[in-house]
């Protein structure tokens, strides 16, 4: 699965990037990949310029923008070094996107269904309280589409995300909203590990019916419980695929 299906799903804009933020890109892909390890120095201004074939004003703009991202530090004298993991800026969407081509790392898939289990189950019984009734039918619509779906595995997925999305906008919570690139990253990384087509996964489309007959009756306890249904589902599949490594708490 592509990192581009991340990007569409935040609707970012669809400009040519420049040079810096595709040098940007492609360092930070090797980063998040563990090509370049934590504490270790990555190539020097005039190595990657000459890699890359672009200026070295580029590669400086391009290391600052990995700089804000909590990726790199820059140590006059010493040079530019990969920042320890527990640094970076994990919610910030490019790097969420680069873990969709990355080997996946259990520590991080753990992680993402520790924020999953903890939010969506009350974004759910919240939706039930306070959803609009455009709300209601925006879930309902991407409900439908993940229905219907059997052709294009890249349209169910992102049929899927767009129904946790309606959810989460629908609990009328503003650092809700923030959480959405966590579920798209979790859902794109979770079909590359199970390796399965979740369109022949019945049960997971019943699931997310259910949590919106829910939502749609106003039944907020309902709601949650039926959400966590859902995610626990998802932590079955991945749990097949990773064994007793992968533990979330």
């Amino acid at each position: 699965m592509s990192e581009l299906v991340y990007y569409d799903l935040k609707r970012a804009a669809k400009m040519t990037p420049s040079l810096s933020i595709q040098v940007a890109r492609e360092l930070g892909r090797r980063i998040v990949a563990g090509t370049f390890e934590p504490d270790t120095l990555i190539d020097d201004e005039n190595a990657l310029a000459e890699r890359y074939q672009v200026s070295r004003v580029v590669v400086r703009d391009a290391v600052k923008i990995l700089v804000g991202k909590g990726l790199l530090d820059v140590r006059r004298g010493i040079g530019t070094k990969v920042r320890p993991r527990n640094e970076w800026i994990l919610l910030d969407d490019d790097v969420l996107a680069w873990h969709i081509t990355a080997t996946p790392r259990i520590e991080f898939i753990s992680q993402l269904m520790d924020v999953r289990l903890a939010f969506e189950p009350k974004a759910a019984k919240w939706a039930a309280e306070r959803a609009t009734e455009q709300n209601i039918k925006e879930i309902d619509e991407a409900c439908t589409r993940m229905e219907q779906e059997s052709g294009s595995l890249e349209k169910f997925i992102v049929a899927d995300a767009l129904f946790h999305k309606a959810v989460l906008r629908a609990a009328h919570n503003e650092f809700l909203n923030a959480m959405e690139g966590v579920i798209y990253s979790a859902l794109l990384v979770s079909v590359r590990i199970t390796n399965q087509d979740p369109r022949k996964n019945s049960d997971s489309v019943a699931y997310h019916r259910e949590v919106y007959d829910a939502i749609a009756s106003k039944d907020g306890a309902l709601a949650e419980k039926l959400t966590e249904k859902l995610l626990n589902d998802a932590l079955r599949r991945l749990k097949e695929s990773f064994g007793d490594e992968l533990v979330v708490k």
